[in-house]
């Protein structure tokens, strides 16, 4: 960035969301620049408030936030009028709840053309499960990423090791999709209502096999093919020291490079023959097993065959590769003080040249907010005080 803003730098983001996809995806708007506002719902006496912790969503550093009672006139409309100067609205409700509420997309997009109104939703906005109650797992179920993941020892889909529906197929499919029409706005002039489905992202993650069974009817899953565990090239295996290291050695020039200096060099030639895989498979854990994990990767990292160390997680935030990249970043937060978090690891970026602040999410901005939004301060004293905004 020359100017060290951003990319967004000036876009306006009101997020209704609180967890989920449609945070993800406003954390990625932020960390391009783009000033967002996270709005929750004004505290009621008996109603759970989903309040995530400090840390969570990189806690919500470069955010300010505020609260509306939109099931009452007066806070509707003071949300309505801080819509009117927003750019883009991001609302994560079940399909019709927005709407009901007086803030749906044809609400937003009568009074401000200009609007970017971006729904997330586990089905999208129209079809028989719209409604449906669902979490990340249930996307991956759909949308066939379980059925081709590896099993456990009963035969079970095993249980992915992050949100990757949430992630990928929700929040960043979110994310871009903003950018997009931000682009066609400023060409046309006029936003529009995206509508953000996590399931269809799931689909067209499983794309690579999706269109393989639709053009040869060859159905794909475990053990289907060299991404899904068929060969022994792409695997894990376990070391001596009972860690474990990912082989991708897909390219024969890699297979190769893997085979010599593991001493199987009779195995070269046999890296896609599916009688002797077992026997490879076996004998490639068998040589892997007399080593400590981090003496194979000193071997076999640098020797061009395709390997990795299979990191935990607090392994992965003192990695090395990670530590250069700068990956992790220095925070301070009014409460819990100083912690680190992840960086914004996105391309384009900016760095920031010292710890960041994380708000106190106990903190509002309401009346800094509605002020800027030009709204009249005796009247912006009324709402705090009748508590439809704070």
């Amino acid at each position: 960035m020359l100017d060290g803003c951003g990319a967004l730098c000036g876009v306006r983001v009101l997020d209704l969301s609180t967890v989920g996809p449609a945070a993800r995806a406003s954390r990625i708007l932020s960390d391009y620049g783009a000033d967002v506002v996270k709005v929750g719902a004004v505290p009621r006496s008996g109603v759970v408030q989903i309040t995530p912790p400090h840390y969570a969503y990189s806690g919500q550093r470069g955010m300010r936030r505020m609260s509306f009672d939109l099931k009452s006139e007066a806070g509707c409309s003071a949300f309505l009028h801080l819509a009117d100067a927003a750019d883009v609205v991001i609302e994560s409700f079940r399909p019709g709840v927005a709407a009901r509420l007086g803030v749906g997309a044809g609400d937003l997009l009568s009074r401000n053309p200009r609007l970017v109104y971006c729904s997330t939703s586990g089905f999208g906005q129209d079809g028989p499960r719209r409604s449906w109650a669902s979490h990340d797992l249930n996307y991956l179920a759909v949308g066939g990423f379980l059925d081709c993941s590896g099993r456990t020892a009963d035969g079970r889909p095993a249980l992915p090791g992050a949100t990757v529906a949430d992630i990928a197929a929700g929040g960043m499919q979110a994310a871009m999709s903003i950018m997009a029409a931000l682009l066609e706005r400023n060409r046309t002039g006029t936003g529009q209502h995206l509508d953000v489905s996590i399931a269809d992202g799931v689909f067209a993650m499983m794309s690579l096999y999706v269109d393989e069974y639709l053009a040869t009817g060859v159905e794909p899953g475990p053990g289907h093919y060299i991404l899904t565990g068929r060969y022994a090239c792409y695997d894990t295996y376990t070391c001596g020291d009972r860690r474990h290291l990912a082989v991708a050695a897909i390219e024969p020039q890699f297979w190769a490079n893997l085979c010599r200096a593991l001493g199987l060099e009779r195995w070269i030639d046999h890296q896609f023959d599916d009688s002797v895989q077992d026997d490879v498979r076996s004998d490639v854990g068998a040589v892997i097993a007399t080593r400590s994990r981090d003496e194979w990767v000193g071997v076999l990292g640098p020797g061009d065959c395709c390997v990795a160390p299979v990191n935990t997680v607090a392994e992965a935030t003192v990695d090395e590769q990670f530590l250069a990249r700068r990956v992790v970043l220095d925070a301070e937060h009014p409460v819990a003080g100083s912690f680190r978090q992840v960086a914004a690891v996105w391309a384009g970026t900016v760095e920031p040249n010292e710890p960041v602040v994380v708000p106190d999410a106990a903190i509002s901005d309401a009346v800094e907010l509605l002020t800027e939004a030009g709204v009249d301060p005796d009247r912006v004293r009324q709402l705090v005080e009748d508590g439809v905004v704070a």
